[in-house]
C-alpha cells in the first residue's frame, strides 16, 4: 500500500481540479443517506465551479499514488451569507451571524472514499485545509442520520457544536450546522 498524500490548491488552482476528484465524488455520494445520481452530479459541478471562485476558496485532495481517496473544500462567507438564515430552529443573536468576508470559514465538502477510510486521511484533510487560515471559526454542515454516525463523531472530536439545524434550499434534507472556534 503506498504512502497518502495531500496537496492544497489556492482558488486559481481550485477549479481546474475538479475532475481530479469527481469520481471520489461520485463514489462517496452515491452512498446513503446521500443516495446522489446522475442529475445530483451535475449540479454539484455546476455549484462547484461558482464556489471555485469564491474568496478564501481552498480544496485540499488526498492521493495515493495519482488516486485520489478523499478531498475536502472551503472558502470564507461573505458578508451578505444566508448560511445564518438557513437554520429553521434557532435564531442565533446578530453579533453571532455577523459576516465580514474573513470572519468564518465553512467547510463546503469533506470526503474520503470508503476503502481508505479509518485511516486518519479525513483528520488529515482537515488540518491541511484550515493550517493557516485567518478566520476566527469554522462552520459545515452534516447530515444527521445514522449512516453519518462516524462523520459526526469526527467533528464532535475535532471540537465542533452543533449551533442549529439547517434547512438551505427547498427540496433540501435538514443537515445539523455545526461550529468550531478557531485559536
Amino acid at each position: 500500500m503506498t504512502e497518502v498524500t495531500c496537496e492544497r490548491h489556492a482558488a486559481a488552482d481550485a477549479a481546474a481540479q475538479l475532475d481530479a476528484f469527481l469520481h471520489a465524488y461520485e463514489e462517496v455520494y452515491e452512498e446513503p443517506p446521500y443516495c446522489e445520481g446522475p442529475s445530483d452530479v451535475a449540479e454539484f459541478i455546476e455549484h462547484y465551479q461558482v464556489q471555485a471562485r469564491r474568496p478564501g476558496m481552498r480544496l485540499v485532495l488526498a492521493r495515493e499514488g495519482e488516486e485520489v481517496v478523499g478531498f475536502t473544500y472551503g472558502y470564507y462567507l461573505a458578508p451578505d451569507t444566508r448560511w445564518w438564515k438557513n437554520l429553521q430552529d434557532v435564531t442565533l443573536p446578530d453579533d453571532f451571524t455577523r459576516e465580514d468576508g474573513r470572519r468564518t470559514f465553512v467547510i463546503i465538502e469533506l470526503a474520503v472514499r470508503k476503502p481508505w477510510r479509518r485511516r486518519g486521511i479525513a483528520a488529515e484533510l482537515h488540518t491541511r485545509l484550515l493550517q493557516g487560515l485567518d478566520s476566527e471559526r469554522v462552520t459545515l454542515t452534516m447530515r444527521p442520520e445514522p449512516e453519518a454516525a462516524p462523520a459526526q463523531s469526527a467533528y464532535a472530536a475535532w471540537g465542533y457544536r452543533k449551533v442549529g439545524v439547517s434547512h438551505p434550499w427547498d427540496e433540501a434534507p435538514l443537515y445539523d450546522c455545526v461550529v468550531r472556534e478557531l485559536d
